[in-house]
Formats: C-alpha cells, structure tokens, sequence
C-alpha cells in the first residue's frame, strides 16, 4: 500500500525496523527540548501529514522501550488518525514516572500502525443471542 506523506521535519520518513514490524517510530519535531514532569501530558509534533484512503486508519501507539524504561506512554492508546484528517500527526505523551524525562527532537517517541477498519450499520433488536459469559465482564473470567 502506498500512502501520500508530507513531511515537514528534518527527520527520515517512519519505516519498518524489522521485516515483521507492525508498527513505525514516530520521531519529536520539536524547537527544543521539552521536560515532561511526573503525571504531566503534552502534545508533540511530528512534522508530519498523511493522506489515508478510505477504510483505513492509522494508530498512534506507545513505544514498548520508553514505557518500560522511562513509564512514558500514549495517554489516549491507541490515538487514531482518520483517513479525512489532513493536520499535523501529534503524539499526546504522558509521563506515568515519579522522573522528570526529555523529549529532544528527533527522539523516537511513539509508534505508528495502519489498520484496515470496517464501518458497522446498527441493527437495533429486543433480545441478544444467549453466550455461556453473558453479561459477565470486567475480570468475571478469572486471573489465572
């Protein structure tokens, strides 16, 4: 699949690191660095501006690395970028660390996975087929 990209930052296009790769980095395009103080959020540009056909979507995702190491993550996981969206790709990054952490530019700081998506037509209805769970969520199967 080929997709238009505008790209406004000095930094390579996101790509695949590995053959089986899902998803892409997303590099900071940002003046300065910017401190994330413990439980703060910010916005970070990423310089670039994607044309996704229709019946796609692209998810913007936190980096496994900088979640494990650093408790920096996606605050609104997966983020979705429509196929009409025309703006500027940002990544709202939230630091769950009792650290402050620096965002430079250029730091990898997020993922991003393009995913086919349906469009769903309610079928509104009385009585839903029977299922051995039923109404039971929210940790009702068990833990272990």
């Amino acid at each position: 699949m080929k997709i238009k990209i505008i790209n406004k930052s000095n930094h390579n296009l996101p790509h695949y690191e590995t053959i089986a790769s899902a998803g892409m980095d997303l590099r900071a395009h940002i003046t300065e660095a910017q401190v994330l103080k413990p439980l703060e959020r910010t916005i970070i540009g990423t310089g670039l501006f994607i044309e996704l056909p229709i019946g796609y979507e692209a998810q913007v995702r936190p980096r496994s690395g900088l979640a494990a190491k650093n408790g920096i993550s996606v605050l609104n996981a997966p983020g979705t970028i429509d196929a009409d969206y025309r703006g500027e790709i940002g990544v709202i990054l939230v630091n769950l660390s009792n650290q402050d952490f620096t965002i430079n530019n250029g730091e990898r700081i997020a993922q991003l996975v393009i995913a086919k998506h349906e469009r769903a037509e309610w079928n509104q209805v009385e009585i839903l087929s029977n299922t051995s769970r039923g109404e039971g969520g929210f940790g009702s199967t068990g833990t272990k």
